[in-house]
């Protein structure tokens, strides 16, 4: 039969072994990893606008200027119909005064700008008698506007010939005047009579196209 001593020595080394193995199950046992932390969501960045500043304003393309309206041609010949009034016309220090009109007898506006060439000839076609109108400035310049219909004119002065000694003049009678429109090579003729010196003293004298018919 044991001793009671040997049993409680056997007890306490049962329990010793008991302790070993369970602290050696312990310690094989591998720590669990700990949780991953999750990811944040991505956060877009939006800028802030100041509640009293203003969005900056497009300003829209300047629109194209508009063209400028094209001058209309000059008259030619053949569009004009020349004239001069009949009768004594208006008289004062030894001379006569006439409107040259020119009438725009085409379908087309047209312009007159400057002096007509005037001197008076034998015949249509014919040969010029003494020299052709000198340029009177009375009147500036200006460009003129026909319409179709539309008559402006040129005053022209017809100097008395007698007012020259007879044997310095020689005095003739003209039937005929041959004009050029401003700036044209084609001439009209216009029956006109009046004396005329056949030597080289000067009759005719003519002032710029102006607008309106003048006299009667």
């Amino acid at each position: 039969m044991r001793s009671p001593a040997r049993a409680v020595r056997a007890l306490a080394a049962a329990a010793v072994l008991a302790c070993s193995a369970a602290l050696a199950a312990a310690c094989g046992t591998a720590a669990a990893p700990a949780a991953s932390p999750a990811a944040s969501p991505a956060v877009t960045a939006t800028p802030i606008v100041s509640a009293g500043t203003a969005s900056p304003a497009v300003s829209p393309a300047p629109a194209p200027a508009p063209a400028p309206a094209a001058a209309a041609p000059a008259c030619a010949t053949s569009a004009l119909k020349v004239a001069v009034p009949a009768g004594p016309g208006g008289a004062a220090a030894g001379s006569s005064y006439y409107p040259i009109r020119f009438a725009n007898v085409s379908g087309a506006s047209c312009t007159l700008q400057g002096y007509p060439g005037v001197s008076f000839v034998t015949a249509q076609g014919g040969r010029q008698i003494g020299p052709a109108a000198t340029r009177n400035a009375a009147v500036a310049r200006q460009l003129v506007t026909l319409s179709p219909g539309q008559t402006v004119h040129a005053e022209l002065q017809v100097l008395n010939a007698q007012n020259y000694p007879p044997a310095d003049c020689g005095l003739v009678t003209a039937h005929w005047l041959k004009i050029y429109p401003p700036n044209q090579t084609g001439p009209a003729y216009v029956s006109f009579t009046a004396q005329a010196c056949a030597k080289p003293k000067q009759i005719l004298s003519v002032e710029t196209v102006q607008p309106g018919t003048a006299g009667p």
